[in-house]
Order: C-alpha cells, then sequence, then structure tokens
C-alpha cells in the first residue's frame, strides 16, 4: 500500500482461500493482460476465460502464461466445458486442459441440462488432478431452482471434489441469485448460507449494486467473481471501505458516532 490509514479491514494475502476475486476476461489481448497485471496482480486470485473466448482467442498459450507468473489461478469457463460435455468429448476437455498447462476446470451446467450424478462424476474425476469449480444455477431466465435443490447441489459437489462453489448469475447479473433486475434474491441466498459455509461460495457480482450488497451481508472478505478487468481495483476500495458505498461499514463505532456530532 502507498500509505498507511488505521482501521482498514484486514484482507489475506494471496494464496487465499477466502476474500477471492474473480477476474472475468472475455477477450483481452496480451498487451491488455500485460497491463491488468502491472496494476491487479496481488489483487486477483481467479481469472475465468469467459463463456467460449477460448476458442477464438489469439495467443491463448501465452497469455495463461502471464497469468500463471503472477499467481493467478486461470481456468476455462463452464459453457466452454458443456460445449465439449453435449459433444460426448470430455475425454478431449481434460487432454485441451493438460495441452493449456492448466490447474483449474470449471464444471457447470447452466446452458445444458446434466443429471445432477453424472455432473459430480465429472467433479470426482477433475478433482483429481484440478481444482475444480463447480457452478449451481441456470443461465436461462425465469428459471427457477427451489432453495433446498441449490443447497443439495452445492454441497454433493462440494463433496464430490470442488474447491468452490459458484452461484450462478451471468455477466449480466440478472440471473441465478438474482433477480431480472439485478436485485438479489435475499430469500434464496439466506437459505444457501444457512446450509453452505459461506467461504465455500464464490458468488458472481458482476454490479457494483450486488458486490456492495454482498460486502455489507458477509464483510470485506466475501468471494466475488465476474468482475470485470476494470472493477478490481474498485473492488478492492469497497471492501476496504475507501469509497462511498461501504464507507462506514468497517469502522469502530466510536469512529461512525463522531459523525453524528460534525
Amino acid at each position: 500500500m502507498n500509505f498507511t490509514i488505521p482501521h482498514i479491514p484486514e484482507r489475506p494475502v494471496k494464496p487465499r482461500n477466502h476474500g477471492i476475486t474473480m477476474m472475468m476476461d472475455k477477450g483481452l489481448s496480451i498487451r491488455q493482460v500485460e497491463d491488468f497485471l502491472s496494476m491487479n496482480d496481488d489483487l486477483t486470485d481467479l481469472v475465468k476465460l469467459g463463456f467460449g473466448t477460448p476458442y477464438l482467442t489469439k495467443n491463448i498459450e501465452q497469455k495463461i502464461k502471464l497469468y500463471k507468473e503472477a499467481n493467478i489461478k486461470t481456468y476455462l469457463g463452464g459453457t466452454l466445458f458443456e460445449a465439449f460435455i453435449v459433444r460426448d468429448m470430455f475425454e478431449d476437455y481434460m487432454k485441451l486442459l493438460d495441452k493449456l498447462k492448466l490447474e483449474c476446470a470449471e464444471v457447470s451446467d447452466g446452458s445444458l441440462a446434466i443429471p445432477h450424478d453424472k455432473k459430480c462424476e465429472y467433479i470426482h474425476t477433475l478433482a483429481k488432478n484440478y481444482t475444480v469449480l463447480s457452478e449451481v444455477g441456470s443461465k436461462e431466465e425465469g428459471i427457477i431452482i427451489r432453495p433446498a435443490k441449490w443447497t443439495t447441489m452445492m454441497l454433493k459437489e462440494l463433496e464430490a471434489g470442488s474447491w468452490k462453489v459458484i452461484a450462478e448469475a451471468r455477466e449480466s447479473g440478472t440471473v441465478g441469485i438474482y433477480r431480472p433486475n439485478g436485485t438479489a434474491h435475499v430469500l434464496l441466498i439466506n437459505k444457501i448460507l444457512s446450509k453452505v459455509k459461506k467461504d465455500d461460495i464464490l458468488w458472481e457480482a458482476p454490479q457494483k449494486a450486488q458486490q456492495v450488497w454482498f460486502l455489507k451481508l458477509l464483510g470485506p472478505n466475501v468471494n466475488l467473481g465476474n468482475i470485470s478487468s476494470d472493477d478490481v481495483i474498485p473492488l478492492e476500495t469497497l471492501r476496504l471501505g475507501l469509497r462511498g458505498d461501504t464507507f462506514f461499514n468497517f469502522l469502530p463505532k466510536d469512529l461512525k458516532q463522531n459523525q453524528t456530532n460534525i
């Protein structure tokens, strides 16, 4: 940090198991990745190469190498996993992971209906050689999954070998754990948290208001994902109470009380 201010929330250092920030790379160039890392390498834990972008991204192996050198776990978006599964190409998918020298893998069923036992089988197989993140929730608007089913699936996927379970929101932040207008499904989220440890969940929160909501609910070290490359530093200021939306959230009570006398 460039200078000292008291009463700043403590953040764990990398590699960390909580307080994780996942950036969604939707097609950054090598130069953009280099620029991103020059400012954000210590603030970013995971990079997801979003949806099918790895199929089109030039110099992808070089890009992955840059992230790895910055101690950032990188993985292919779950939609690409599903694109292989729907074509009965799971073995080919694992060969691709090895070819790209990836240490992480995402298993999802947001676009493709996969029987949950089969999904857990994929997780179990991949977890033998990779750090697995599995995503729960549909990418389709209007598809409602009962809270009890959310928690059951998350717990089974963690048991199968997932390191983190991802709560689906898409890059738009308008499905899954959110309503079409982007506000949180409060009942659903509280039900999930009553059954699943908060540090085991990575909440997709692409919109600032969603990030603020989770920070106020779960504190500065909540796991958040689908963060744009331009929003990693702004998110960190929210985590530290250095932005108006969370300015008073992490201050001691006496400082908050003093504010009323100013």
